[in-house]
């Protein structure tokens, strides 16, 4: 099982490009796809999710073009977009037979995995409340599983965290591990502690471009040693925050702490500390010419 990403760009309109020569090659486990808003995970995504089609280059399922033949990808994907949209009057389990249908499930089949599917996504007691009345995480939730009525072998999840509580954020998190196994499980998303508790592969895009493509061990070890706390006057936060790479801030009596990533020290008293993945992540996106490999 094989996901192939070859020199893909998407252009809209114009000279602006969604994406610039990316590629990747995906095999089973949970990749994630980090970058900031505007990065390019969205285009991506929806090329993946055979939505859309690249401007340039290709995508391959197994060999397979998925431009020119998109149903062998098709029958075997799990899509969960960020706008994930339900219909309010709907309970889940009408709303998940009416898109087992779609799918293409004959009944019997349908009702065996819907009810599978509930229990995997803790929404048995809930099944027949309209879903207009679901919370945010309960709507990802009922996402989800539409995404798996098919036993996907691909299972896309773009930005599926945002605008959930952290008790939603980490249920939602085991459960994208819990499902990997046999299959490639692709989780877009710029919030760094969703792919950090998950994630066994990184990708990174900024400006379209891709950065990084490594492991999260890996990503940290380009930091190690190269994170320092400093506390700085409140009146010179401003300067610091424009010369240095700041990844955290914490408001103090005596000035504000303030959390560097850089090479050399960037004062004599600045203690140097243990690299966190969101500093990792901070410092590739901030050289985006020095790619990170494995």
């Amino acid at each position: 099982m094989e996901l192939t990403i070859d020199h893909v760009g998407k252009q809209y309109g114009g000279e602006r490009w969604g994406l610039r020569e990316v590629t990747l090659t995906l095999r089973p486990g949970v990749w994630g796809l980090l970058g900031p808003n505007g990065a390019g995970k969205s285009s991506l995504m929806r090329i993946l999710a055979t939505i859309t089609c690249p401007t340039t280059g290709s995508v391959r399922w197994n060999g397979e073009d998925i431009a020119r033949n998109p149903n062998p990808l098709r029958a075997v994907l799990g899509y969960l977009p960020q706008d994930f949209g339900v219909y309010p009057h709907l309970n889940a389990l009408e709303f998940l037979h009416y898109l087992a249908a779609l799918k293409g499930l004959d009944h019997r089949t349908a009702s065996r995995r819907i009810d599978e599917l509930l229990q995997v996504v803790n929404l048995v007691d809930a099944r027949k409340r309209p879903l207009g009345g679901y919370s945010g995480g309960m709507r990802q939730r009922i996402g989800i599983a539409q995404a798996l009525l098919n036993d996907p072998q691909l299972l896309i999840v773009d930005e599926p965290t945002v605008g959930l509580d952290p008790e939603e954020r980490v249920r939602f998190r085991t459960l994208l591990a819990d499902l990997a196994g046999e299959r490639i499980v692709i989780l877009s998303t710029h919030i760094v502690s969703d792919i950090e508790s998950v994630a066994s592969a990184i990708a990174i895009l900024d400006g379209g471009r891709l950065v990084a493509q490594t492991t999260p061990e890996a990503l940290l070890q380009q930091v190690e040693g190269k994170v320092w706390d400093w506390v700085v006057p409140a009146d010179e936060l401003g300067r610091v925050r424009q010369q240095h790479l700041v990844s955290g801030m914490t408001r103090r009596a005596d000035g504000t702490r303030v959390r560097v990533v850089q090479a050399r020290p960037p004062a004599p008293q600045a203690q140097r500390l243990l690299p966190t993945l969101e500093d990792a992540y901070l410092f590739a996106v901030a050289q985006p010419s020095a790619e990170v490999t494995p």
